[in-house]
């Protein structure tokens, strides 16, 4: 089996955390895999980034649309994927202890919307922001949206960390989204702005589940839909050309009892019991194998007795 297949193989039998997380890591592969044959061959390092990575211009995002998904599956940096990857599996699986793997995968999509949505507004609408050009890569909103969630939903889960011993999952997410606010003044501005806004989803999903409601399933319906569009769906049963021009016929059994008047034209199809039992043989060889299986004997016997019919 090749690399390739055995890829396949785990892909396949993987939950769908560890399928987001197989989807970052592919497409972080193939970013600095093209990034690397360009360096070679011209010398410079040109790279499919710019095809993934979320603008904060409005005309540049509508240029490319895509990018409002493609950014949070995507990481060009070996830490901040490494991070983000980790954070993911972790607070993941504690948050699949409560919910779906569905919940999760939607909150990641919405929370990595909402922090592309809180990102656009921050740079178009504030004024000394709107002059700046910034490029927005990463899956640090959808995971952020999860651990916030999580940790309201269950504030006193403990963790145990490697330097500060056992400690509530609330404090986590307190920490994080602390680092975030005080961040903002920093070069990475943009990127814990978008944070702030996948906490924001994540501070919703907790709300809404409290009410009852769950706003992950709107987007999974959504992910279905694309998703069926690329299924592949099971052909059917090629059909016989020749029985697309073969007759046409309805059979109804006689349910009257007694004798029946003879016909003038006394043909084999409607003269005997025989026959009938015949026929009825005939149909359940048509209805079970199609009409290609019948023999040239049978096909004219059924185009009599539908003609008579």
């Amino acid at each position: 089996m090749s690399i390739v297949d055995d890829l396949k193989t785990r892909y396949k039998g993987s939950s769908l955390l560890v399928r987001f997380i197989y989807i970052n890591i592919a497409v972080f592969v193939v970013l600095r895999l093209v990034g690397f044959i360009s360096f070679l061959a011209t010398g410079s390092s040109a790279s499919l980034v710019q095809w993934v990575e979320l603008p904060s211009n409005l005309h540049a995002f509508l240029l490319r649309p895509w990018t409002l998904i493609t950014y949070m599956f995507s990481h060009y940096d070996v830490m901040h994927i490494l991070f983000n990857m980790l954070w993911l599996y972790w607070l993941g699986r504690i948050f699949l202890e409560f919910f779906n793997s569905r919940q999760m995968g939607g909150l990641y999509v919405l929370g990595g919307i909402g922090g592309a949505a809180l990102y656009l507004l921050c740079y178009n609408l504030i004024p000394h922001l709107s002059s700046n050009h910034s490029l927005l890569l990463g899956a640090s909103a959808s995971v952020l949206a999860i651990v916030v969630a999580i940790a309201l939903y269950r504030p006193d889960y403990p963790i145990q960390l490697f330097i500060f011993g056992r400690i509530s999952l609330k404090w986590i997410a307190i920490i994080s989204v602390f680092i975030d606010i005080i961040g903002i003044e920093n070069n990475n501005m943009g990127g814990h702005i978008a944070h702030l806004g996948g906490a924001l989803v994540g501070l919703w999903f907790w709300l809404a589940i409290k009410s009852g409601h769950d706003i992950t399933s709107w987007i999974n319906r959504c992910i279905d839909a694309v998703v069926m569009l690329f299924k592949k769906h099971p052909s059917k049963t090629p059909r016989d050309p020749r029985a697309e021009h073969g007759p046409k016929y309805k059979y109804h059994k006689s349910t009257s009892s007694g004798s029946s008047t003879q016909q003038k034209d006394n043909t084999p199809s409607e003269s005997s019991d025989f026959d009938e039992e015949k026929l009825d043989e005939i149909l359940g060889k048509l209805k079970q194998s199609g009409y290609a299986a019948l023999t040239d004997e049978e096909r004219e016997f059924l185009f009599n007795a539908s003609r008579k019919r």
